[in-house]
């Protein structure tokens, strides 16, 4: 399994990127993704940049993955912290869905 980590940009040469995310800065293959600059933030997966993301989408994948750490030591205080929005909220179904809920499944 692969997860994507959200890396922001430091340097850019013709077809890569020096990218500081989660303690680390690495370069980066950039050829699979759009125009982007110095301060951006990437999808990084494997080596490769995915995709160009807001700096608000970055936190909130950050905030993901430090969940899946703190789950993995048994942390639930910092669980609630990082997924503040989703505390004490009911579970929403995408839009698409909802009207779905009701109706039965034919075979």
């Amino acid at each position: 399994m692969c997860i994507g980590v959200p890396m922001q940009v430091l340097e850019i040469e013709s077809g890569r990127a020096l990218c500081s995310g989660r303690g680390e800065q690495t370069w980066v293959d950039t050829r699979l993704v759009g125009p982007f600059n110095q301060g951006d933030w990437l999808m990084v997966f494997a080596g490769a940049a995915r995709d160009v993301m807001t700096a608000e989408r970055a936190t909130q994948v950050s905030s993901a993955l430090e969940a899946l750490h703190a789950s993995a030591r048994g942390d639930v205080a910092a669980i609630d912290r990082l997924f503040a929005d989703l505390v004490d909220r009911e579970p929403q179904l995408p839009e698409h869905l909802r009207g779905a809920v009701h109706k039965p499944i034919e075979n």
